[in-house]
């Protein structure tokens, strides 16, 4: 997500969603801390959307549940708005207009327009945001893919920018430490056709749903093969819906069955296409290679392609997805065995083509992790920008631009927001700890009653969680047990009636203190302490 304000106006472009390291247990989305925008409501003219990826659209319903101001994006890029905000219950109240790269949108002294760009999915633009001070330009993710499967980029937009002057340049630096060009799409589509004649059984195709090309690629390649086509995951359902509304995915007529009819037909006439290349858990292609799908299992002579790199963090689920499809009988086609992906991001030589047509007055890489800014900084300092004139930022930080200068200014709120089922907000670092504590530790519960003079009549009972395996443990059980006592009589003759906030403080430190002494492990120690009032009756 970023932000070009000038006077009162402010313009956000893209709103995207980041998946949980491994490190954040219970987090099922990151998307960017807004509050700068909810602070500034009244200045947000609308959210322009260079793509339909789930890193630029993702985090939009929980952005429009805040701010309810309009979102543009191309034809495809709205449909998968639109579709998302359906889940949210969002999409009667959202202010959607669908924009192409000719489309001009005045917003007073601030006027947004856009040009075509190659990416890994259709309808890619980068925005132009024309300020009174000078332009912006915000790449977007792009390439220069010279031979296409869809339209070229327009080089002629790009080259007039840099002619009419470009205050400063927003460029992609995701594939910054690769030298050359990025591949085009279309060699892609020739090692899938090759693939699938080399196939003597049912192939299941695996990539990204958002990956519209390489989907008709494979669309292409099973009807050349009179293969039938199947569908699977929610998300790739929703794609080719979409897709095929819009005229960019086309289906010959009776190529694409169910599911529930694959019995029908013999291997060597189905492609199942499904979701899974990341090793998610829930998607299809880790429910097939787990036995629990419904209508899919792996056959003896099944061919599994993945078409996607992995994401970083990713790895260790895809290597569990591959070894169980090995182990159903399956032959597996990944990683660098075959040349079936190609990134939509641009190397080294075609971020060179882009300052050399956009020439920019500064310059501020984006996207990527730190060492790609960095990677990409060096890159155009070594084509002629000075290094005075180059900004790398890190998160929340502006720079001031004018005219004739340009600095760091000051730091507005920003971060993560990390996403939990319909919870969205702050979860502090705190929480997190606790939780990895706790699934590398475990947790010990402490139960004792008390009676009003502070004297224990029941326990204390530890109950062991996840920290050691209790049959194997008795002995260390009943030492524990014998010195919490000891523990809670030592603290009860030198404060006969504690506060029990200060009880349970003082029993997890001590507790704390033992357990690392002993066996070298820190479970989170959870004391559950009950006053007894009467018979029956306890206050806890």
């Amino acid at each position: 997500m970023y932000v070009v304000e000038y006077a009162h106006q402010i313009v956000v472009i893209d709103a995207g969603v980041m998946f949980p390291r491994s490190d954040m247990p219970g987090i099922d989305y990151i998307i960017p801390n807004f509050e700068y925008l909810i602070q500034n409501r009244d200045k947000v003219k609308g959210i322009f959307l260079t793509h339909g990826h789930e890193d630029h659209i993702g985090g939009l319903p929980y952005v429009l549940k805040e701010l309810n101001v309009p979102v543009y994006g191309a034809p495809l890029t709205i449909g998968l708005v639109r579709a998302k905000l359906e889940e949210h219950k969002l999409d009667k109240q959202a202010m959607l207009h669908v924009i192409n790269e000719d489309s001009v949108i005045d917003l007073g002294p601030l006027r947004v327009h856009f040009f075509r760009t190659t990416h890994s999915i259709p309808d890619s633009l980068g925005v132009v945001v024309e300020t009174p001070q000078g332009t912006i330009v915000h790449t977007g993710d792009f390439k220069f893919d010279m031979s296409p499967v869809d339209h070229p980029a327009d080089l002629h937009k790009m080259a007039e920018l840099g002619r009419n002057g470009v205050l400063a340049l927003l460029s992609d630096s995701t594939n910054s430490e690769k030298p050359g060009f990025s591949p085009s799409e279309k060699t892609v589509g020739k090692a899938i056709l090759d693939t699938f004649l080399s196939c003597k059984g049912r192939i299941l195709f695996a990539t990204f749903a958002s990956n519209v090309h390489r989907l008709q690629q494979v669309v292409e390649a099973a009807d050349l093969l009179n293969r039938h086509l199947v569908v699977l995951g929610r998300s790739m359902e929703r794609v080719f819906r979409i897709g095929q509304e819009l005229g960019i995915i086309r289906i010959p007529k009776g190529l694409l069955i169910d599911v529930k009819e694959i019995h029908k037909y013999t291997d060597n006439q189905l492609v199942i296409l499904c979701t899974g290349s990341q090793g998610e858990i829930n998607a299809a292609l880790s429910r097939i290679a787990s036995g629990r799908h419904a209508h899919v299992h792996i056959h003896d002579g099944d061919t599994v392609v993945f078409s996607s790199s992995p994401i970083p963090g990713n790895t260790q689920n895809i290597n569990r997805t591959i070894d169980l499809l090995f182990r159903s009988g399956a032959h597996v086609i990944y990683g660098s065995l075959i040349d079936i992906h190609t990134s939509g991001h641009g190397c080294q030589e075609d971020l060179k083509l882009m300052l050399n047509m956009v020439k920019p007055r500064y310059f501020i890489p984006i996207h990527g992790e730190y060492r790609m800014l960095v990677q990409h900084a060096n890159l155009a300092e070594r084509m002629g920008i000075s290094h005075d004139r180059i900004f790398i930022l890190d998160l929340g930080q502006t720079v001031k631009i004018s005219s004739d200068r340009a600095a760091i200014g000051p730091k507005v709120p920003s971060g993560q927001w990390l996403v939990r089922g319909s919870h969205t907000g702050y979860i502090h670092q705190d929480l997190l700890d606790e939780r990895n504590q706790m699934s590398s530790q475990g947790i010990i519960m402490v139960v004792v009653v008390l009676n009003t003079a502070s004297t224990i009549v029941a326990g204390p009972e530890l109950i062991s969680r996840g920290f050691i395996y209790v049959r194997e443990s008795t002995a260390l059980i009943r030492e524990a047990t014998s010195k919490t006592k000891k523990i809670l009589e030592k603290i009860l003759s030198r404060q006969p009636q504690p506060p029990l906030n200060r009880l349970e403080h003082d029993l997890k430190q001590a507790l704390s203190s033992y357990f690392v002494n002993k066996v070298n492990r820190n479970p989170i120690i959870l004391p559950v302490i009950s006053m007894k009032k009467e018979i029956g009756s306890y206050i806890s």
